[in-house]
């Protein structure tokens, strides 16, 4: 189940990641870069810090040319996406989870310590969306925005505490999913955030 989510998970993301690029006006060599990165660069920058080589991706050229279409195709029916704007919440929502337990399964077996597994399943989650908005020239959205970062944080604690426990994989992932997906989805819904830190070196010296 974890595969097929995956799979609509980038694409998914590479689909934002075109969109993002088309609201740069970037060519088609741009749009596609950053739809690849927006899907796997989590991914990537995960297998870096853990020195889990070769990379993931290196090993499936197929996750190449679906997140490289997915970025193309974007740039075809973008005057329809506005249409599909609630879908693409549910579908980033689940690749967030998705991305996040992927992670921690991957620290898992490399016998990392648990905050190392934690980070790495946070890192798997939204450092591919970092990505996206540094290349766009914009302040990650996953660290100002309605909660995102924090949601991949509660399910890598939910997933190992469960997985500690010794629940059931399947049960663990459908709870993981069934917390996850409602939070981010209230979030969105009510705005809710982290406190912010606002800090303006005139204001304290006035």
């Amino acid at each position: 189940m974890l595969t097929y989510i995956y799979i609509i998970a980038i694409t998914a993301e590479a689909m934002s990641g075109a969109l993002a690029a088309g609201r740069r006006n970037m060519d088609m060599f741009g749009v596609s870069l950053i739809a690849f990165i927006t899907a796997l660069g989590g991914g990537t920058v995960r297998d870096m810090l853990l020195g889990n080589y070769p990379v993931t991706w290196t090993q499936h050229s197929a996750y190449i040319y679906l997140t490289i279409s997915a970025g193309l195709f974007t740039m075809v029916v973008a005057r329809y996406m506005h249409h599909l704007h609630k879908i693409f919440l549910v579908l980033d929502a689940m690749g967030l989870i998705a991305f996040t337990v992927i992670g921690c399964n991957v620290a898992l077996k490399l016998e990392y310590s648990t905050p190392v597994v934690i980070m790495a399943g946070i890192t798997t989650g939204i450092f591919g969306g970092i990505l996206r908005d540094i290349l766009c020239n914009q302040t990650p959205m996953v660290l100002h925005k309605e909660l995102y970062a924090s949601v991949s944080l509660l399910v890598a604690v939910l997933y190992l505490s469960l997985r500690k426990f010794g629940v059931d994989h399947d049960l663990n992932l459908l709870a993981s999913f069934t917390v996850g997906l409602s939070l981010r989805l209230a979030a969105i819904r009510w705005s809710w955030s982290l406190p912010v830190f606002s800090y303006s070196p005139e204001r304290w010296h006035n």
